[in-house]
């Protein structure tokens, strides 16, 4: 499986950023249950993000994370492809 993410290192903290689709976000236990796959492979706290239909973020996870990112400009995160097993 391949996944878009980011590794964000700011202020002493490192995380990280995954895109999912919408619905994951939408279901609360599936969005934990996501998040909770994602931490082994990243090593770090993981928060997921959509896009609506005119491309605007929203995350979801730790609220700490999840303020700090919303004052984030997209093209700011340095996005990579990540192909997980």
């Amino acid at each position: 499986m391949r996944v878009q993410g980011a590794i964000i290192r700011e202020q002493g903290q490192t995380f990280a950023v995954v895109i999912v689709k919408p619905h994951i976000v939408q279901n609360s236990s599936v969005a934990a249950d996501t998040i909770r796959s994602f931490a082994p492979v990243f090593g770090v706290p993981v928060v997921l993000m959509v896009q609506d239909g005119r491309g605007r973020p929203t995350y979801y996870g730790r609220r700490d994370i999840v303020r700090f990112m919303s004052s984030v400009p997209l093209r700011a995160i340095p996005w990579h492809e990540y192909s997980i097993n």
